[in-house]
């Protein structure tokens, strides 16, 4: 049985979505990316920072809308 964060993405992610994306080298979680469309290869991306379109398409089960930490402490 997979990981809770590696399950599928079972819901379009709408433009403008925050996202975080799958790494290829280690397979962590990398931040800082929005859907810019989506298409049936999957997600084309945006580097948030200086609105840059990535060069590649990515698959659904390599992306997933950013998840905020809890602040329990506040």
């Amino acid at each position: 049985m997979p990981a809770a964060d590696e399950s599928h993405q079972t819901d379009l992610l709408d433009p403008g979505t925050r996202v975080e994306v799958r790494s290829g080298y280690d397979r962590s979680w990398s931040k800082g990316f929005e859907v810019d469309s989506s298409g049936p290869d999957g997600y084309r991306l945006r580097r948030r920072s200086d609105k840059t379109l990535l060069p590649t398409t990515f698959r659904a089960s390599d992306v997933r809308a950013e998840r905020h930490k809890s602040m329990w402490w506040v």
